[in-house]
């Protein structure tokens, strides 16, 4: 398997593309990164982009979906409760659908919480690719156009995405790789989940309402992410850090 990387400097968002071998076919997994290194490397290696796998809606994940549709007849593929925010979709994916491109054999995940539709790509077994769900010593925020749960997306990662072998790679939406193992080990939020780490309670204001943060860790793009749950309804969120506001040092 052949794995290339573009990451947009702004956003920090990566475009992969994914191959079977010099000479084959190949896919593009979001597309927020710039064309350019991977139209390179598509030449380099004569690969025929077959598929744009949507992890899911949000711009800085979808900005070339149609550049790369024109340049080579690309589908744009992604979850099927999201159509409408996609604008449209050429092909409406769900749970467990499988995808044949040459030699990968891909299986689509729903992974939602992020978003309604977010979905993970797992390739031969052997890698995922988590958008914004998982992320090298972070998660995906419940905040965010599309989201849903608190609820769901700690599902999606503790159910879905740490059950898959712990030597399985991760290639996030942002920034670096990371693995399964990795994340249960080391991963803050896997870890107070786990009950591993009980972080220091404080009160906070967190998108101006009173809360409690209970975990506060760093996040990918060099801020905090925050879990809090919020005093009027005991709801859970996560939220970044930039939104919660320390109220009582005490």
């Amino acid at each position: 398997m052949i794995i290339e990387r573009s990451m947009h400097p702004g956003w920090l968002s990566n475009t992969w593309l994914v191959a079977d071998k010099p000479g084959g076919k190949a896919v593009l997994i979001d597309t927020g990164g710039p064309m350019e290194p991977l139209l390179e490397s598509i030449e380099q290696l004569k690969l025929e982009p077959e598929q744009v796998l949507c992890t899911h809606h949000h711009y800085d994940h979808v900005e070339n979906n149609q550049a790369w549709k024109d340049r080579y007849g690309c589908p744009i593929c992604g979850h099927a409760s999201e159509e409408t925010l996609f604008g449209s979709l050429d092909r409406r994916l769900e749970d467990g659908d499988e995808i044949r491109v040459g030699d990968l054999f891909i299986r689509a995940l729903h992974i939602p919480g992020h978003t309604l539709g977010q979905l993970a790509f797992l390739i031969d077994e052997e890698a995922v690719f988590t958008g914004d769900t998982l992320f090298r010593g972070s998660i995906g925020g419940t905040r965010a156009p599309g989201h849903t749960t608190f609820e769901d997306i700690r599902h999606s990662i503790l159910d879905v995405l740490m059950r898959l072998p712990r030597d399985t790679r991760v290639y996030p939406g942002h920034m670096e790789t990371t693995t399964i193992g990795r994340e249960w080990e080391e991963n803050p939020f896997i870890r107070y989940w786990r009950g591993e780490d009980t972080p220091r309670q404080r009160r906070v204001l967190a998108f101006d309402r009173p809360a409690t943060l209970l975990l506060e860790a760093e996040d990918y793009d060099g801020g905090t992410k925050c879990q809090v749950r919020f005093e009027d309804d005991q709801a859970l969120d996560i939220v970044p850090g930039s939104r919660v506001v320390t109220v009582d040092r005490d």
